[in-house]
């Protein structure tokens, strides 16, 4: 079988650059480029052997049940993207899904559909992978080819989460229709009280804000958490074990912003992060990041540069497009308070990262 191309290879990373004009501009990196440089550095240690993790088309199988051994693996690759970014897994990723398809020609039955499950899995997290990264081409790519897998393996679950990604990724997007409209789906197939429910629940509230509807917004967020009260949720299910109140007020708090309400934005963003589990280093640069912004949309500079100092940090440990999307905007908006030393520091910081990154 031919390897899974994704996007085009000339679909790209996007990378922040200074223009002589003093101007943040994103400039796209051609993904395949852009990966090879990686794996000359940071990234060596995850890309050097991905293939060391297939099976040869030809060779028996191991002990392990082949679905079980890419779980695990998955699991491994999970923590590693929670802790270093998306650009060190994508490369292993990638390759451990056209193992797998490979690996599926001698497989019959039940071990065929088990391990298309698995498979399945890994697209929908590749899919993430890209997203975090900035690249939504490629996002929409495997997000859609794990949904198409999805109908076939007999978990309807895994359905209904990847409806609910496909409504965060339109949502990131600033595609206000789609969002609402995919996040009602997930929602319409989502068991009550469960995770999946509260999940699709809160992207809908945030499809209402981007759409400019602030009281339907507030509304789908408290429904949201009363799901979250009531939860009756299936202890077996592998999707959204992360969500919480805590997630349903950042994205309450991202919804405020896009309603234009910016104090009351980076106040609840503030709130959420003090909840946010230590192990959520990611998200918190991204929390972070989103209310630097607030609080600059708000006309206080100086918590706004303290909230993205701690951002960059972050942002400089993941190689996460998501917080520097964030952190361009940040550059702009502060450039009126250019002189306030708190701004003046943080500028300074993101400049050096910017020059680094070049």
């Amino acid at each position: 079988m031919p390897d899974f191309p994704g996007a085009s290879e000339e679909a790209g990373v996007l990378v922040p650059c200074r223009t002589q004009e003093g101007r943040i501009i994103f400039v796209t990196l051609p993904r395949r480029a852009f990966l090879s440089g990686m794996s000359l550095g940071v990234a060596t240690a995850v890309t050097a052997g991905p293939l060391a993790f297939a099976y040869p088309r030809t060779s028996a199988l191991p002990d392990m049940n082949p679905a079980e051994h890419f779980r695990q693996l998955r699991a491994a690759l999970i923590d590693n993207d929670n802790l270093l970014g998306p650009l060190r897994v994508i490369p292993t990723v990638e390759s451990q899904i056209n193992a797998m398809q490979d690996l599926r020609q001698g497989l019959r039955g039940a071990d065929a559909r088990d391990l298309l499950h698995v498979q399945t899995q890994y697209a929908e997290f590749c899919g993430w992978l890209y997203h975090d990264a900035g690249d939504f081409r490629s996002a929409q790519f495997w997000t859609d080819r794990a949904l198409e897998w999805s109908y076939t393996t007999g978990h309807p679950e895994t359905t209904t989460y990847i409806l609910a990604r496909k409504s965060q990724l339109a949502g990131d997007m600033s595609d206000a229709m789609q969002a609402l409209a995919l996040a009602e789906a997930a929602r319409s197939q989502a068991r009550p009280n469960s995770r999946l429910g509260a999940i699709a629940t809160t992207f809908a509230a945030y499809g209402h804000a981007l759409s400019g509807d602030a009281s339907a917004s507030q509304r789908t967020f408290d429904q949201a958490r009363e799901t979250l009260d009531q939860l009756d949720d299936d202890p077996e299910s592998p999707w959204g074990a992360w969500m919480d109140q805590s997630y349903v007020e950042v994205h309450r708090a991202r919804g405020l912003g896009a309603l234009g309400d910016h104090k009351a934005a980076g106040d609840g963003f503030r709130a959420a992060i003090a909840g946010l589990p230590p192990a959520y280093h990611r998200d918190r640069g991204v929390y972070l990041a989103r209310e630097s912004t607030a609080y600059a949309g708000a006309n206080e500079p100086e918590k706004a540069a303290s909230a993205g100092g701690e951002a960059l940090a972050i942002a400089a440990a993941t190689g996460s497009a998501r917080i520097m999307t964030e952190l361009v905007r940040l550059d702009a908006q502060l450039e009126r308070w250019h002189t306030a030393p708190a701004v003046a520091d943080f500028r300074q910081a993101f400049d050096s990262h910017v020059a680094h990154q070049a």
